[in-house]
Protein backbone atom coordinates (compact mmCIF):
# COMPACT_ATOMS: atom_id res chain seq x y z
CA UNK A 1 0.00 0.00 0.00
CA UNK A 2 1.35 3.45 -0.93
CA UNK A 3 2.04 6.01 1.81
CA UNK A 4 -0.75 8.19 0.40
CA UNK A 5 -3.21 5.34 0.89
CA UNK A 6 -1.94 4.60 4.37
CA UNK A 7 -2.46 8.21 5.42
CA UNK A 8 -5.91 8.30 3.81
CA UNK A 9 -6.74 5.08 5.69
CA UNK A 10 -5.94 6.61 9.09
CA UNK A 11 -9.54 6.86 10.29
CA UNK A 12 -10.25 3.23 9.32
CA UNK A 13 -7.05 2.25 11.09
CA UNK A 14 -8.22 3.94 14.28
CA UNK A 15 -11.56 2.14 14.09
CA UNK A 16 -9.76 -1.19 13.74
CA UNK A 17 -7.43 -0.21 16.58
CA UNK A 18 -10.39 0.44 18.87
CA UNK A 19 -11.70 -3.06 18.16
CA UNK A 20 -8.27 -4.53 18.93
CA UNK A 21 -8.07 -2.57 22.18
CA UNK A 22 -11.54 -3.56 23.29
CA UNK A 23 -10.64 -7.22 22.85
CA UNK A 24 -7.20 -7.07 24.45
CA UNK A 25 -6.55 -9.65 27.17
CA UNK A 26 -4.59 -8.14 30.04
CA UNK A 27 -3.63 -9.68 33.36
CA UNK A 28 -3.62 -7.73 36.65
CA UNK A 29 -0.30 -6.39 37.92
CA UNK A 30 1.07 -8.37 40.87
CA UNK A 31 2.07 -5.14 42.65
CA UNK A 32 0.44 -1.69 42.76
CA UNK A 33 1.62 0.40 39.80
CA UNK A 34 3.44 3.50 41.03
CA UNK A 35 5.00 4.69 37.77
CA UNK A 36 4.90 4.04 34.03
CA UNK A 37 7.69 3.71 31.48
CA UNK A 38 6.80 3.81 27.78
CA UNK A 39 9.77 2.64 25.72
CA UNK A 40 10.00 2.73 21.94
CA UNK A 41 11.63 4.60 19.08
CA UNK A 42 10.65 6.32 15.86
CA UNK A 43 7.17 5.67 14.54
CA UNK A 44 6.63 3.12 17.30
CA UNK A 45 7.71 5.43 20.10
CA UNK A 46 6.10 8.76 19.21
CA UNK A 47 2.73 7.55 20.47
CA UNK A 48 4.20 7.37 23.96
CA UNK A 49 5.26 11.00 23.82
CA UNK A 50 1.79 12.17 22.80
CA UNK A 51 0.07 9.77 25.20
CA UNK A 52 2.01 11.17 28.17
CA UNK A 53 0.86 14.68 27.27
CA UNK A 54 -2.83 14.02 26.58
CA UNK A 55 -3.30 12.00 29.80
CA UNK A 56 -1.25 14.04 32.27
CA UNK A 57 -4.32 15.67 33.79
CA UNK A 58 -5.92 12.30 34.61
CA UNK A 59 -3.10 9.90 35.41
CA UNK A 60 -2.16 9.80 39.10
CA UNK A 61 1.23 8.17 38.51
CA UNK A 62 4.20 9.66 36.63
CA UNK A 63 4.97 8.65 33.05
CA UNK A 64 8.47 8.53 31.61
CA UNK A 65 9.00 8.17 27.87
CA UNK A 66 12.16 6.28 26.96
CA UNK A 67 13.88 6.17 23.58
CA UNK A 68 17.09 4.30 24.26
CA UNK A 69 18.75 0.92 24.85
CA UNK A 70 18.71 1.56 28.58
CA UNK A 71 15.92 2.04 31.12
CA UNK A 72 15.90 4.24 34.26
CA UNK A 73 17.08 2.83 37.57
CA UNK A 74 13.68 3.47 39.21
CA UNK A 75 12.04 0.65 37.22
CA UNK A 76 10.96 -2.16 39.53
CA UNK A 77 8.02 -4.44 40.32
CA UNK A 78 5.80 -1.37 40.79
CA UNK A 79 6.50 -0.10 37.26
CA UNK A 80 4.29 -0.67 34.24
CA UNK A 81 6.61 -0.89 31.24
CA UNK A 82 4.93 -0.45 27.88
CA UNK A 83 7.10 -2.01 25.18
CA UNK A 84 6.31 -0.37 21.84
CA UNK A 85 7.92 -1.85 18.74
CA UNK A 86 5.87 -2.21 15.58
CA UNK A 87 8.15 -4.78 13.97
CA UNK A 88 9.06 -6.38 17.26
CA UNK A 89 12.72 -6.29 16.26
CA UNK A 90 13.85 -2.77 17.20
CA UNK A 91 17.19 -3.56 18.81
CA UNK A 92 17.08 -0.71 21.34
CA UNK A 93 13.61 -1.77 22.50
CA UNK A 94 14.53 -5.45 22.65
CA UNK A 95 17.42 -4.57 24.98
CA UNK A 96 15.19 -2.30 27.07
CA UNK A 97 12.67 -5.14 27.45
CA UNK A 98 15.40 -7.51 28.58
CA UNK A 99 16.38 -5.00 31.27
CA UNK A 100 12.75 -4.54 32.37
CA UNK A 101 12.34 -8.31 32.70
CA UNK A 102 15.40 -8.50 34.96
CA UNK A 103 13.89 -5.79 37.18
CA UNK A 104 10.62 -7.66 37.56
CA UNK A 105 8.46 -4.92 36.05
CA UNK A 106 4.90 -5.44 34.85
CA UNK A 107 5.31 -5.57 31.06
CA UNK A 108 2.81 -5.02 28.28
CA UNK A 109 3.94 -5.21 24.65
CA UNK A 110 2.36 -3.48 21.65
CA UNK A 111 3.78 -5.13 18.55
CA UNK A 112 3.02 -7.02 15.36
CA UNK A 113 5.42 -9.85 16.18
CA UNK A 114 9.18 -10.39 15.99
CA UNK A 115 11.55 -10.85 18.92
CA UNK A 116 9.36 -8.77 21.24
CA UNK A 117 6.37 -11.08 20.73
CA UNK A 118 8.57 -14.13 21.24
CA UNK A 119 10.06 -12.72 24.46
CA UNK A 120 6.60 -11.79 25.70
CA UNK A 121 5.32 -15.32 25.12
CA UNK A 122 8.35 -16.88 26.78
CA UNK A 123 8.00 -14.66 29.87
CA UNK A 124 4.17 -14.59 30.06
CA UNK A 125 3.98 -10.87 29.39
CA UNK A 126 0.79 -9.20 28.23
CA UNK A 127 0.77 -8.51 24.49
CA UNK A 128 -1.55 -6.47 22.28
CA UNK A 129 -0.95 -7.62 18.72
CA UNK A 130 -1.49 -5.16 15.88
CA UNK A 131 -1.42 -5.78 12.09
CA UNK A 132 2.08 -5.94 10.57
CA UNK A 133 3.72 -5.46 7.21
CA UNK A 134 3.56 -1.66 6.95
CA UNK A 135 6.01 1.18 7.70
CA UNK A 136 5.89 1.76 11.48
CA UNK A 137 5.25 5.50 11.09
CA UNK A 138 2.12 4.75 9.05
CA UNK A 139 0.63 2.67 11.88
CA UNK A 140 0.44 5.35 14.56
CA UNK A 141 -3.31 4.81 14.88
CA UNK A 142 -2.87 1.14 15.73
CA UNK A 143 -0.12 1.55 18.33
CA UNK A 144 -1.17 4.84 19.96
CA UNK A 145 -4.75 3.70 20.55
CA UNK A 146 -3.60 0.59 22.43
CA UNK A 147 -1.92 2.69 25.09
CA UNK A 148 -5.33 3.99 26.18
CA UNK A 149 -6.77 0.50 26.49
CA UNK A 150 -3.70 -0.73 28.36
CA UNK A 151 -3.85 2.13 30.86
CA UNK A 152 -7.57 1.53 31.33
CA UNK A 153 -7.06 -2.22 31.68
CA UNK A 154 -4.56 -1.74 34.49
CA UNK A 155 -6.88 0.64 36.32
CA UNK A 156 -4.84 3.77 35.64
CA UNK A 157 -7.28 5.57 33.34
CA UNK A 158 -11.05 5.96 33.18
CA UNK A 159 -13.11 5.18 30.08
CA UNK A 160 -13.81 8.76 28.93
CA UNK A 161 -11.17 8.32 26.22
CA UNK A 162 -13.48 5.92 24.38
CA UNK A 163 -15.95 8.64 23.44
CA UNK A 164 -13.06 11.02 22.77
CA UNK A 165 -11.53 8.61 20.26
CA UNK A 166 -14.85 8.31 18.44
CA UNK A 167 -15.18 12.10 18.32
CA UNK A 168 -11.63 12.32 16.98
CA UNK A 169 -12.45 9.95 14.13
CA UNK A 170 -15.64 11.86 13.32
CA UNK A 171 -13.72 15.16 13.32
CA UNK A 172 -11.12 13.87 10.86
CA UNK A 173 -13.78 12.40 8.59
CA UNK A 174 -15.78 15.63 8.50
CA UNK A 175 -12.70 17.81 7.96
CA UNK A 176 -10.82 15.55 5.54
CA UNK A 177 -11.26 17.71 2.44
CA UNK A 178 -10.25 20.88 4.29
CA UNK A 179 -7.29 19.13 5.92
CA UNK A 180 -5.90 17.94 2.61
CA UNK A 181 -6.41 21.34 0.97
CA UNK A 182 -4.58 23.13 3.78
CA UNK A 183 -1.84 20.50 3.84
CA UNK A 184 -1.12 20.94 0.13
CA UNK A 185 -0.98 24.70 0.49
CA UNK A 186 1.53 24.36 3.32
CA UNK A 187 3.59 21.77 1.44
CA UNK A 188 4.00 24.09 -1.55
CA UNK A 189 5.64 26.67 0.71
CA UNK A 190 8.00 24.17 2.34
CA UNK A 191 9.63 22.62 -0.71
CA UNK A 192 13.28 23.66 -0.84
CA UNK A 193 13.06 25.34 2.57
CA UNK A 194 14.04 24.52 6.14
CA UNK A 195 10.88 23.96 8.23
CA UNK A 196 11.09 25.14 11.83
CA UNK A 197 8.21 23.96 14.00
CA UNK A 198 7.12 25.75 17.17
CA UNK A 199 4.26 24.96 19.54
CA UNK A 200 3.24 25.12 23.17
CA UNK A 201 5.10 22.64 25.37
CA UNK A 202 2.00 20.47 25.90
CA UNK A 203 1.89 19.74 22.16
CA UNK A 204 5.57 18.91 21.74
CA UNK A 205 4.80 15.29 20.87
CA UNK A 206 2.78 16.50 17.88
CA UNK A 207 5.64 18.76 16.76
CA UNK A 208 8.09 15.87 17.01
CA UNK A 209 5.77 13.72 14.92
CA UNK A 210 5.57 16.39 12.22
CA UNK A 211 9.35 16.75 12.24
CA UNK A 212 9.79 12.99 11.91
CA UNK A 213 7.30 12.78 9.05
CA UNK A 214 9.04 15.57 7.16
CA UNK A 215 12.34 13.76 7.77
CA UNK A 216 11.11 10.36 6.56
CA UNK A 217 8.38 11.06 4.02
CA UNK A 218 9.70 14.35 2.59
CA UNK A 219 13.42 13.47 2.93
CA UNK A 220 14.19 16.88 4.48
CA UNK A 221 15.96 18.18 7.54
CA UNK A 222 13.71 19.97 10.00
CA UNK A 223 13.75 21.01 13.62
CA UNK A 224 11.36 21.97 16.38
CA UNK A 225 11.24 23.77 19.72
CA UNK A 226 8.56 24.67 22.23
CA UNK A 227 7.29 27.76 23.99
CA UNK A 228 7.98 29.09 26.52
CA UNK A 229 11.37 27.28 26.66
CA UNK A 230 12.62 28.61 23.30
CA UNK A 231 12.06 32.15 24.59
CA UNK A 232 14.99 31.57 26.93
CA UNK A 233 17.55 30.50 24.32
CA UNK A 234 16.65 29.83 20.68
CA UNK A 235 14.85 33.14 20.26
CA UNK A 236 18.24 34.88 20.33
CA UNK A 237 19.07 33.04 17.10
CA UNK A 238 16.40 35.18 15.44
CA UNK A 239 18.54 38.27 15.23
CA UNK A 240 19.63 37.83 11.61
CA UNK A 241 18.08 36.78 8.32
CA UNK A 242 17.37 33.09 7.66
CA UNK A 243 16.44 33.04 3.96
CA UNK A 244 15.74 29.30 3.80
CA UNK A 245 13.56 29.12 6.90
CA UNK A 246 9.81 28.70 7.06
CA UNK A 247 8.27 28.76 10.53
CA UNK A 248 5.31 26.50 11.28
CA UNK A 249 3.52 27.65 14.43
CA UNK A 250 1.12 25.02 15.77
CA UNK A 251 -1.65 26.73 17.73
CA UNK A 252 -4.61 25.49 19.75
CA UNK A 253 -7.47 27.13 21.63
CA UNK A 254 -6.26 25.57 24.88
CA UNK A 255 -2.74 26.97 24.64
CA UNK A 256 -2.01 28.74 27.92
CA UNK A 257 -3.06 32.41 27.64
CA UNK A 258 0.35 33.75 28.60
CA UNK A 259 2.02 31.45 26.07
CA UNK A 260 -0.37 32.66 23.37
CA UNK A 261 0.86 36.19 24.02
CA UNK A 262 4.43 34.94 23.66
CA UNK A 263 3.49 33.34 20.32
CA UNK A 264 1.99 36.60 19.09
CA UNK A 265 5.08 38.59 19.99
CA UNK A 266 7.51 36.00 18.63
CA UNK A 267 5.62 35.77 15.35
CA UNK A 268 6.61 39.37 14.59
CA UNK A 269 10.26 38.45 15.16
CA UNK A 270 10.02 35.37 12.92
CA UNK A 271 8.33 37.33 10.13
CA UNK A 272 11.14 39.88 10.22
CA UNK A 273 13.91 37.36 9.65
CA UNK A 274 12.31 34.47 7.74
CA UNK A 275 10.59 34.56 4.31
CA UNK A 276 7.83 32.25 5.47
CA UNK A 277 5.61 32.12 8.54
CA UNK A 278 2.60 29.78 8.71
CA UNK A 279 0.16 29.29 11.57
CA UNK A 280 -1.58 25.94 11.73
CA UNK A 281 -4.63 25.96 13.98
CA UNK A 282 -5.98 22.76 15.47
CA UNK A 283 -9.64 21.80 15.62
CA UNK A 284 -11.50 19.78 18.23
CA UNK A 285 -12.81 20.12 21.76
CA UNK A 286 -10.14 18.17 23.68
CA UNK A 287 -6.38 17.95 23.72
CA UNK A 288 -6.62 14.47 22.20
CA UNK A 289 -8.78 15.67 19.32
CA UNK A 290 -6.60 18.70 18.68
CA UNK A 291 -3.42 16.64 18.82
CA UNK A 292 -4.63 14.03 16.33
CA UNK A 293 -6.07 16.70 14.04
CA UNK A 294 -2.66 18.42 13.85
CA UNK A 295 -0.89 15.08 13.51
CA UNK A 296 -3.06 13.94 10.60
CA UNK A 297 -2.74 17.28 8.84
CA UNK A 298 1.02 17.07 9.28
CA UNK A 299 1.12 13.58 7.80
CA UNK A 300 -0.55 14.95 4.67
CA UNK A 301 1.88 17.88 4.55
CA UNK A 302 4.82 15.46 4.54
CA UNK A 303 3.30 13.36 1.77
CA UNK A 304 2.41 16.33 -0.42
CA UNK A 305 5.99 17.60 -0.16
CA UNK A 306 7.18 14.22 -1.43
CA UNK A 307 4.65 14.35 -4.26
CA UNK A 308 5.73 17.86 -5.30
CA UNK A 309 9.39 16.75 -5.19
CA UNK A 310 8.46 13.60 -7.16
CA UNK A 311 10.15 11.28 -4.66
CA UNK A 312 9.13 8.04 -2.94
CA UNK A 313 7.67 8.92 0.45
CA UNK A 314 7.88 5.33 1.68
CA UNK A 315 11.56 4.42 1.20
CA UNK A 316 14.02 4.93 4.05
CA UNK A 317 17.13 3.61 2.34
CA UNK A 318 19.59 5.41 4.59
CA UNK A 319 17.99 3.85 7.69
CA UNK A 320 18.14 0.44 6.00
CA UNK A 321 21.83 1.08 5.27
CA UNK A 322 22.47 1.92 8.93
CA UNK A 323 20.72 -1.23 10.15
CA UNK A 324 22.63 -3.37 7.65
CA UNK A 325 25.96 -1.94 8.77
CA UNK A 326 25.07 -2.46 12.43
CA UNK A 327 24.16 -6.08 11.71
CA UNK A 328 27.76 -6.70 10.65
CA UNK A 329 29.12 -5.71 14.05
Amino acid sequence: MLMKDLIANFMTQMKEAISIGENAKLTPAAQPIRNILITGLGGSGIGGSIMAQVTDKELKVPVTVNKDYFIPEFVDAHTLVMICSYSGNTEETVQAMQAALKKGAKICCITSGGKIAAMAKENNCDTITIPGGMPPRSCFGYSFTQLFYAFEGYGLLGNAFRADLQKTIALLESEQEAIRKEAYSIAERLVGKMPIIYCEARYEGVAVRLRQQINENSKMLCWHHVLPEMNHNELVGWTESHPDAVVLMLRSEDDYARTQKRMDICSEVFKKYAPGYIEIHSKGTSQLQRSIYLLHLGDWVSWYIAEIKNIDATEVNVIDYLKNELSKI
